[in-house]
């Protein structure tokens, strides 16, 4: 058996900690990731002669124990190769296998039943040329050492009790640098997911299946349309920028409070009273509203810049109340909020929020490629500053055009008397258009006709275009066209499994029987 090198290891280069033993290195995990990892395998990488913590993977265990060798070749060469691409290969590895024991368990027995699952890990490394320097066990408050070679002396083979939270070196250091554990994975996870009472949930549902009922036919119409998906976005972005106006106020009346025993006792309650305090500011048909509007990428994808600065920590607030709003059978709409969370997250230096926002996006949807490029870039420790940059000219380009019209007012003018008559057409007897082009028709075909004929033409198919779009918005559906929309992952919604009886799909959505 390979010999356990338990002397230290350090925690970063520029503040060394000295983690000495297993029991410090089991106080150390939940600082590292940010929550206290449950029903996870962890690898955390290894570096240089005294052990310096790398690059670190976390997945969550699968029930089956066919799937844990595979798995733990999979977690190996992860690690492995994506330390090797930013530079360093690691020099060992340490793995954690969480999990609380079941009905009728003890974290022994939970121990014993994942020592397969240690064994492919540590194979699984191997084979890669990496040796496994500890593989520790945490469950029922107790740590066991796959790797320890005298359990008598160092690690009992009942467990050995975890530090008491916050007694720790670790927990001391990470206290003075400003990190903070978040409760455990589970804890997360739940402030990202629908739950409360079924009376809410049924009042959500219903304002889902409404506002399904006429955004989704409006942005999966393709381009012929065009205005219905833009008059879409446009209500949904200005809807965006009350809300977050709204939850700024909100914090703002929020922060004397705090200062008062009341405002104490608000915070001493816990993440679900600030989670309450944030569902309230939102109404069921607003999110609803929210939620069918950012299924389209174009939208979604201005909704991504409210990614720093005074507006980040009220958009973040947003994007977990809807993710929380997308109740069966709406759960895949929730790759869009969630994926804005993990981005918002991520550029505010919240990774480990990140990371458990874009799990849960690809877990709603698998395919939702903005969520799998942030999920790839975030693990791989890219620095979110080229995007931050990228989406910053692109609202800076917008704005410039949007001013450049706005100092043009003779064609805006131009445009609005168009339409004005070509209304007062269609008010008419209805046959504006044909009278138009049998006048042209009907016009002295001489030379010097020709450039007035011309324009006449071109007016009247102003004229017909805009009546068109006239009677399209009053029928409330647009299909001048067959076209389709684009086939990215992301670019239209998927609509729900017949949600309240309501069955929609690429030509728009009806009531079911």
């Amino acid at each position: 058996m390979t010999e356990i090198p338990h002397q230290r290891r350090t925690f970063a280069a520029s503040q060394p900690i000295a983690l000495r033993g297993p029991a410090e290195l089991a106080d150390a995990l939940p600082f590292m990731l940010g929550f206290h990892p449950s029903d996870s395998i962890v690898l955390v990488a290894l570096h240089g002669e005294h052990g310096r913590f790398g690059g670190r993977v976390r997945v969550g265990i699968p029930s089956s124990p066919r799937e844990w060798a595979a798995l733990a070749g999979c977690l190996a060469e992860c690690l492995v190769e994506g330390s090797a691409r930013r530079g360093e290969r690691p020099d060992g590895i340490v793995g954690f296998l969480c999990q609380e024991p079941g009905r009728g368990e003890t974290g022994r027995r939970v121990m014993e039943r994942l020592r397969p699952l240690a064994q492919s890990l540590r194979v699984a490394c191997g084979t890669l040329d990496v040796p496994v320097h500890e593989v520790l066990c945490i469950s029922d408050g107790l740590y066991f050492s796959y790797c320890c070679p005298d359990n008598s002396r160092c690690c009992s083979p009942d467990g050995t009790p975890l530090a008491l939270s916050g007694t720790s070196v670790m927990a001391a250091s990470a206290a003075y640098a400003g990190l903070r554990v978040r409760g455990t994975l589970k804890d997360l996870e739940a402030r990202l997911k629908p739950g409360g009472p079924a009376a809410e949930a049924a009042a959500q549902r219903a304002a889902l299946n409404d506002a399904a009922a006429v955004i989704v036919p409006r942005i999966l119409d393709g381009v012929s349309g065009t205005l219905a998906r833009q008059e879409t976005r446009d209500t949904t972005l200005a809807l965006l920028h009350r809300l977050v106006q709204r939850f700024t106020e909100a914090s703002a009346a929020a922060a004397p409070a705090e200062r008062t025993g009341a405002g104490l006792a608000l915070l001493l309650s816990g993440p679900a009273r600030e989670d309450a305090r944030d569902d309230a500011l939102i109404s069921p048909d607003e999110a609803a509203t929210l939620i069918l509007g950012l299924q389209d990428r174009d939208t979604r994808d201005r909704a991504a810049e409210w990614m720093e600065g005074p507006e980040a920590a009220p958009a973040l607030r947003i994007w977990s109340v809807l993710a929380r709003r997308c109740v069966a059978p709406y759960e895949e709409y929730a790759a869009a909020p969630l994926t804005l969370a993990g981005w918002v997250a991520w550029s505010t230096g919240d990774t480990p929020l990140a990371r458990v926002a874009l799990s849960l996006a690809l877990e709603a949807d698998p395919h939702y490629l903005f969520a799998r490029l942030l999920h790839q870039a975030c693990n791989e420790g890219l620095d979110p500053e080229s995007l931050r940059d990228c989406l910053r000219r692109e609202r800076d380009a917008r704005i410039a055009v949007q001013q450049e019209r706005q100092e043009q007012p003779g064609a805006r003018d131009r445009e609005a008397e168009a339409e004005a008559e070509a209304e007062a057409e269609a008010d008419g007897d209805g046959d504006g258009v044909g009278q138009s082009v049998n006048q042209d028709q009907d016009q002295d075909q001489g030379e010097d006709s020709e450039p007035a004929q011309a324009d006449d033409r071109e007016r009247a198919l102003r004229r017909a275009r805009l009546i068109a779009r006239r009677n399209a918005r009053q029928a409330g559906l647009r299909k001048a066209g067959s076209a389709r929309p684009s086939a990215r992952a992301d670019a239209a919604p998927k609509p729900p499994k017949n949600p309240g009886g309501r069955r929609t799909g690429r030509r728009g959505a009806r009531n079911g029987g």
